[in-house]
């Protein structure tokens, strides 16, 4: 997989229907270790909500879970995952929190009201693309460096840090299907001085 998309920040929002308060919560997350905690905290959080209903979907192993937690089968967590599937997004959890109001919403009420809890979170959360990218670094003479920052730019690439020392020494990363073309334009532009090493590979946010 070359790309991905989850949310960019945890996050909530709320609305109340017929007097039940419905606050959606998302977070990103990797392991389910990761949104089990996740889930554990809002319920110590709303440890007096009627129900604390989640759902969430992690990128490797392709795993999806969900919980009613007492709600009536198929009216809760079901809602909140196919929210999650059908925006594409993974690497997610949502959690949403209710607050009983005295009045029954039915079955249909219920997994519409779930359905926006879920929407509502994941709003907030915003969408981060996320793309395999390789991460380089180069030294090279400070006469070079504004070249290098050409090439990195055209190459779709970004600078994570630059020490100035006696040389320049810039950890940047591309895409990692660009990687093999960003080292042989250093390698070309500097006429054959400098080649960029490979640091590490992995996600990075690439919509900003």
């Amino acid at each position: 997989m070359n790309s991905y998309k989850t949310v960019i920040r945890e996050a909530s929002d709320e609305f109340v229907e017929k007097r039940s308060r419905f606050i959606g919560y998302v977070k990103p997350v990797t392991t389910a270790d990761e949104a089990n905690a996740f889930v554990s905290a809002i319920k110590s959080k709303h440890f007096d909500a009627k129900h604390n209903v989640y759902a969430y979907i992690l990128k490797d192993g392709g795993v999806k879970k969900y919980s009613d937690d007492g709600e009536p089968q198929g009216t809760a967590g079901m809602p909140v995952l196919e929210v999650i599937e059908k925006s594409g997004l993974c690497d997610v959890c949502v959690v949403v929190t209710r607050y009983f109001g005295g009045i029954l919403l039915g079955g249909g009420g219920l997994f519409r009201a779930y359905t926006q809890a879920a929407k509502l979170a994941l709003e907030a959360g915003g969408v981060a693309e996320m793309s395999l990218t390789s991460t380089l670094r180069l030294e090279c003479d400070y006469n070079f460096y504004s070249r290098l920052q050409s090439i990195v730019a055209n190459a779709g690439g970004a600078v994570d840090n630059t020490d100035f020392g006696e040389k320049v020494t810039v950890d940047f990363y591309v895409l990692s299907e660009n990687e093999e073309n960003i080292i042989n334009a250093v390698f070309e532009a500097s006429n054959g001085k400098f080649r960029p090493e490979k640091l590490a590979e992995g996600y990075k946010r690439t919509n900003f």
